[in-house]
């Protein structure tokens, strides 16, 4: 019941605040000493409990009749945080696991195809939920007889928003509560299920490095910065989108089911472009993979809206998300690698390409976030309303399809600039061979002539 100005307001000052934190975190876990734990898994195992304690006051309607603003403002942004100090560390666990990468490239599918599962299941749960309670639209006064319109609305806000929004809000806090509860449960898997190996990645360092030595070095990687950059434009597109699909108001009621099949599209997806990418290539497989959805995007634009077209596209969506997310993060271990042999005396900055990984999925999530709110608010969008202005369908059309394929050529575009390719690949991957056996040797024949002087 906020104003979508206010919403969009703590979206973005809560984006603007990851902007802070992720890179500060991944600074921090790169400097903390290992334990018998690992050095990543007690940031998860100790930002857990916090994380779900505020994640459920996000949800929670505090009974205050001004400051309820500040409230989603500071726990949305400890929230942000927390899910920080978790998913950076989280992430870099690509690193830590093996030093090849066909394994690396293995486990991050692994991982992509979970956390798909996992956005599935949480909006199953979510929708399943909180759509249980009905929630009834209001006519617009319009459409009300302008003599008594004002006798109308008071009788509807009376007898209409005490009940439902009661109802509803009680049916948001069950489904925080349960996710509450999944996110312990993963937690715990986590924790147990996972053994960082030390030798996978050179995180001691000889000299330290400072916060801002190393981010200037992390930035001024050209091939980190053009993975970003198209990452950044192709994730926000397909948010954009698919936050969009189930929105038009011609379409009968399917606001649950429609993501719900765009996401379990792009599950079982995930191993396809696994195997793709490995038979053709990465890169090859960034520029199929995307840009099979821009016919479908334009075919939201050209054509009638009805259910099977609006299925049609979230199907399609589904399998270029995958691709979309699933190859960016696949091509990062391969940045590092190349980051290490032009930088082979600086070590330990793993964790902050991964969390300027993490802060760009923040930031796209909240932008497309931002600009719906911000748009359909423009558009005159009337909340909870029975019937909608023209401006409004037409904004969704734009939203659906032209803004997301402006932004997916655009990323493609800078994914052109990208310079590793397979060939790229396979060199750095012998360099970092030799690189690391002369390592060995030369800490053996160091060994051997200590043992001679003793």
């Amino acid at each position: 019941q906020l104003d979508p100005f206010y919403a969009s307001i703590i979206l973005f000052v809560g984006r603007a605040w990851d902007a802070i934190t992720d890179p500060m975190v991944g600074f921090f876990i790169s400097k903390t000493p290992w334990t018998r734990l690992g050095r990543l898994i007690p940031w998860i195992i100790f930002s857990t409990p916090f994380a779900v304690i505020s994640y459920f006051l996000i949800w929670f309607v505090p009974d205050i009749s001004r400051g309820q603003v500040m409230w989603y403002l500071i726990f949305y942004c400890i929230f942000q945080t927390l899910v920080t100090c978790f998913h950076v560390p989280y992430s870099a666990l690509t690193m830590f696991i093996s030093r090849e990468q066909s394994e690396r490239d293995s486990a991050t599918a692994y991982r992509m195809t979970v956390e798909v599962l996992g956005t599935v299941l949480g909006t199953a749960i979510q929708g399943q939920i909180v759509g249980q309670v009905i929630t009834p639209c209001i006519e617009s006064p319009f459409f009300i007889g302008k003599t008594n319109s004002s006798v109308a609305m008071e009788e509807l806000n009376m007898t209409r928003d005490t009940g439902s929004l009661t109802d509803t809000r009680n049916a948001y806090m069950i489904a925080a509560g349960v996710i509450v509860g999944l996110y312990i449960l993963c937690a715990v898997i986590l924790s147990v299920g996972v053994q960082e190996k030390r030798e996978s990645s050179e995180l001691q360092s000889d000299e330290p490095v400072s916060f801002f030595q190393g981010l200037k070095l992390v930035m001024n990687h050209g091939a980190y910065i053009k993975l970003i950059a198209g990452f950044l434009f192709t994730s926000l597109a397909f948010m954009v989108s698919t936050a969009h699909l189930a929105s038009d108001r011609s379409l009968p009621s399917t606001e649950d089911r429609v993501p719900l099949f765009g996401q379990l599209s792009a599950t079982l997806t995930i191993p396809l472009w696994q195997w793709f990418l490995t038979r053709f290539g990465k890169k090859t497989a960034v520029y199929v993979g995307i840009s099979s959805a821009i016919p479908f995007l334009i075919m939201v634009a050209v054509l009638d809206s009805n259910l099977i077209v609006t299925y049609v596209v979230a199907i399609a969506a589904g399998v270029s998300v995958a691709a979309a997310f699933l190859l960016p993060w696949s091509m990062l271990p391969d940045v590092i690698d190349d980051f290490k042999l032009q930088h082979p005396d600086s070590h330990g900055h793993e964790a902050i390409f991964f969390s300027f990984y993490v802060f760009f999925t923040k930031f796209t999530s909240g932008v497309s976030l931002g600009i719906s709110t911000l748009s359909l608010d423009f558009a005159g969008y009337q909340t909870r309303g029975c019937s909608q202005p023209n401006e409004v369908n037409f904004t969704l059309k734009m939203l659906v399809s032209a803004v997301p394929v402006g932004l997916i050529l655009l990323g493609l575009l800078l994914f052109k600039l990208y310079p590793i390719d397979e060939e790229k690949r396979r060199k750095n991957k012998k360099a970092l061979q030799d690189l690391r056996e002369e390592s060995n040797s030369s800490s053996e024949s160091d060994n051997t002539e200590l043992a001679s002087i003793v």
